[in-house]
C-alpha cells in the first residue's frame, strides 16, 4: 500500500514541553476530564473538502498545494487516491471521523446519473477503508452552491428544474450518508438567500426551502437514517443575505415550519463572527433551545470581513466555547475541522501541523473549561445575580408563571422606586477567567 505522508509519523501525546512538531502538547485522548476520556468530549472529524481537495487557489492566484496524490485530478483514480491519503492522514492523527460533500468525493459529471454511479463506486471503496480502520462518518451533505445552476440557490431557486436537481442531490447524499453510517446530515444554504429584494419573493423561497427539508426528513427516515439533520447558520457570503443568518434566525425558521423535532444546528465559529456574534453566543442560543448538534471548528480573522476558515488557535475562545458545550450536555455530532491551511503553508507536513494546532487548541479549551466549572465561581455568581426572584412569594409566582401584571404593578406602587440591581462585576469575572487560564 502506497504511503502518502511517509515523512510524518503517527502523532502521539508528548506533553506541553514537547519541542517535537509532530506531537500533541495538550490532546491526550485517554485523559479523563469531568468523568470521561478526552476523545469522547472531542470527537474530531476531518473535512474532506479542505483537507483533500483545496489547493490554495483564490480569486487572485492559482493553487500552491499539490493535492493530486499522484493521480490526475478529475478522475476516479484521483478520487480513490484521496480516499487512501485521507484515511492514512486520519489514522496518523488518531482522528475517528470525517465529513463530506457529495462532489468532494468524486468529480461531478455532466449527467447526474453518471455522478451517482461514481458516488456508488467511491462509497464502496470508502466503506472498505472504514471497516479496516474503524474510522466513521460524522455527517454528509450535498454541495448545492458550486455548480452554476445554483446561482440563485437550491431550495430557494426560481427554477423548478433546478429545485428538482437539488432534491436529487439531497436524495443521493442521504443514500451515501446512510450507507456510510453517518451520524448527521447537514443543510448549509450557501446560496439560499438573495442579492436584492427587487427580484425576490422571500416568503415563496422560504416555503420552498422548508418543503425541501421536510421531503428530506421523510425520505431519510424512510431509508433508516436515525441521526440528526443540521442547519448551519451563516449570515452572508456568497449571497448578500442568507436566510439562516444566525442561530436565533435558524431556530425561528425551523420552529415556524415544524422542523425543530428533526433538526439541530451545526455551529461554525467563523460564521458566528460574520454575523456579529461571538462563537460562544451562538453555542449558548443553540444550547438553551435544545438544538446544539455539531460544531465546525475553525476561526476567522477579525480584521477581514469574509470567511477565512482558519485553524483554531485562540484558547480563550475554545475555552468559553467548551464551557458552553459542556453546560449544554455535549454534542450529538462532533468537531469538524472546516478549516484550511493558509495559502503559503502548502506542504503535506503543513496539513498535519494545522490539525495538531486545532486539536491541541480544543483540548486545552476543554481542560480550562472543566477547571472553570470545577472552580464554580462563575456559576455561583450567575445564580446569585437572579436570586431576588426567589426571595418573595410574588417573585416565586413569576418563576412559576402564575403572576399577573396587576400584582406586579401593585408591588411597584408599594416600593415607590426600586433599588439598583446588583453589580454585574464583569471585570471581576474576566479576572477569574484569566486566573484560571494562565495558572
Amino acid at each position: 500500500m502506497k504511503e502518502y505522508f511517509e515523512n510524518v509519523p503517527e502523532i502521539r501525546y508528548a506533553g506541553a514541553d514537547s519541542k517535537d512538531p509532530f506531537t500533541f502538547r495538550f490532546y491526550d485522548a485517554d485523559r479523563v476530564v469531568l468523568g470521561k476520556p478526552m476523545r469522547e468530549h472531542l470527537p474530531f472529524a476531518m473535512a474532506w473538502w479542505h483537507n483533500l481537495c483545496a489547493n490554495g487557489t483564490d480569486m487572485f492566484g492559482r493553487g500552491t498545494a499539490d493535492k493530486s496524490f499522484g493521480e490526475v485530478p478529475g478522475t476516479m483514480a484521483h478520487a480513490k487516491a484521496k480516499v487512501d491519503a485521507g484515511f492514512e492522514f486520519m489514522r496518523k492523527l488518531g482522528i475517528r471521523y470525517f465529513c463530506f460533500h457529495d462532489v468532494d468525493l468524486v468529480p461531478e459529471a455532466d449527467d447526474i446519473k453518471e455522478t451517482n454511479r461514481r458516488l456508488d463506486e467511491i462509497s464502496d471503496y470508502i466503506l472498505s477503508k472504514m471497516k479496516d480502520t474503524g474510522i466513521k462518518c460524522l455527517w454528509g451533505t450535498a454541495n448545492m452552491f458550486g455548480n452554476p445552476r445554483y446561482m440563485n440557490g437550491a431550495g430557494s431557486s426560481n427554477s423548478f428544474d433546478v429545485y428538482c436537481f437539488a432534491a436529487a442531490q439531497i436524495k443521493k447524499a442521504l443514500d451515501i450518508t446512510v450507507k456510510l453510517g453517518g451520524r448527521g446530515y447537514v443543510f448549509w444554504g450557501g446560496r439560499e438567500g438573495y442579492e436584492t429584494l427587487l427580484n425576490t419573493d422571500v416568503a415563496f423561497e422560504q416555503e420552498n426551502i422548508a418543503c425541501l427539508m421536510k421531503m428530506a426528513v421523510e425520505y431519510g427516515r424512510g431509508i433508516g437514517f436515525k441521526g440528526d439533520f443540521y442547519v448551519e447558520p451563516k449570515p452572508k457570503e456568497p449571497m448578500k443575505h442568507q436566510y439562516d443568518f444566525d442561530a436565533a434566525t435558524a431556530i425561528g425558521f425551523l420552529k415556524a415550519h415544524g422542523l425543530d423535532k428533526d433538526f439541530k444546528l451545526n455551529i461554525e465559529a467563523n460564521h458566528a463572527t460574520l454575523a456579529g456574534h461571538t462563537f460562544e453566543h451562538e453555542l449558548r442560543i443553540a444550547g438553551m433551545n435544545g438544538m446544539l448538534g455539531s460544531v465546525d471548528a475553525n476561526q476567522g480573522d477579525m480584521f477581514l470581513g469574509w470567511d477565512t476558515d482558519e485553524f483554531p488557535y485562540d484558547v480563550y475562545t475554545s475555552t468559553m466555547a467548551m464551557y458552553e458545550i459542556i453546560r449544554a450536555g455535549g454534542l450529538t455530532g462532533g468537531f469538524n475541522f472546516d478549516a484550511k491551511n493558509r495559502r503559503p503553508s502548502y506542504t503535506h507536513e503543513d496539513m498535519f501541523h494545522a490539525y495538531i494546532l486545532g486539536m491541541d487548541t480544543w483540548a486545552l479549551g476543554l481542560i480550562k473549561a472543566a477547571e472553570i466549572i470545577e472552580d464554580g465561581r462563575l456559576d455561583e455568581f450567575v445564580k446569585q445575580r437572579y436570586a431576588s426572584y426567589g426571595q418573595s412569594e410574588l417573585g416565586r409566582k413569576v418563576l412559576a408563571k402564575t403572576a399577573t401584571l396587576k400584582e406586579l404593578a401593585a408591588r411597584a406602587d408599594s416600593l415607590g422606586a426600586p433599588e439598583l440591581p446588583s453589580s454585574g462585576r464583569q471585570e471581576y469575572l474576566q479576572s477569574v477567567i484569566n486566573s484560571i487560564l494562565f495558572r
